[in-house]
């Protein structure tokens, strides 16, 4: 399976290395059992504060997955995200069940008035078309896909909704606007009774800064969209925004 999975890496890495990190998350994806079909391997090396980040993206019988992990080291950062992807295959073909948390290490130091701070932005920007499903399955999402929050549509009041952890294994939904919970749960998601601020891009900024937050969710000013701003592995800031 080493031909199929596709590394991007950053400058400096030999052939061999490259290789090898194939090979291993070849081996991680092969191992969990006979008769799963996991294809679509991309792996990601990227130099974070203090280390290596790996990411790897695949399709597990269809289903989108995501792992990453962050190390001193790029062997240490491998084993590591092997661990992850062996482990999250398991678990999205099984019964779902709430993961521990946190996931991964914090990417940079957030104090107020601290370097990273000051040089807070947003350097990417993505706007999906959010997908209409109920909590439950969002969060199933957030947890194939490493997530620490995840923006949906929410079928049972038309608004834009996220997701988030909540302690080790809870979970907890909030909506753009102030509702009720939509009827039985069967997992362990708690409701927030407050709709999304609305803030603009820059106040979003300098609450989650002066907070410490590693996201925060809003709603658009004036359209009332809702909006994640969350903290990427290099310090800096990514915004999800969704569309009609």
């Amino acid at each position: 399976m080493g031909e199929l999975v596709t590394v991007r890496a950053f400058e400096g890495l030999t052939g061999e290395v490259l290789a090898e990190a194939r090979a291993r998350v070849a081996a991680a994806a092969a191992a969990p059992g006979v008769g799963i079909l996991v294809e679509g391997l991309r792996v990601r090396l990227a130099t974070v504060a203090g280390g290596v980040l790996a990411q790897v993206n695949a399709e597990v019988d269809g289903r989108r997955i995501r792992v990453q992990e962050a190390a001193a080291g790029l062997g240490d950062s491998l084993d590591r995200v092997s661990d992850a992807l062996h482990a999250r295959i398991r678990a999205v073909t099984g019964a779902w069940a709430p993961r521990p948390w946190p996931g991964h290490p914090a990417a940079a130091p957030t104090g107020p008035g601290s370097e990273a701070d000051r040089e807070l932005r947003v350097v990417r920007h993505k706007e999906p078309s959010l997908v209409w499903c109920s909590p439950e399955a969002a969060a199933r999402t957030m947890d194939a896909m490493d997530y620490d929050i995840h923006l949906f549509a929410d079928p049972a009041t038309g608004t834009d909704a996220v997701v988030y952890r909540v302690g080790p294994t809870g979970y907890r939904l909030a909506r753009t606007v102030p509702a009720g919970p939509a009827g039985r749960r069967t997992s362990p998601i708690t409701l927030s009774p407050y709709g999304a601020p609305r803030l603009t891009e820059a106040q979003a900024v300098d609450r989650l800064a002066g907070a410490e937050l590693p996201f925060l969710f809003f709603a658009h000013p004036a359209g009332g969209r809702g909006r994640v701003l969350y903290r990427r592995f290099d310090g800096r800031l990514g915004l999800i925004a969704g569309h009609d």
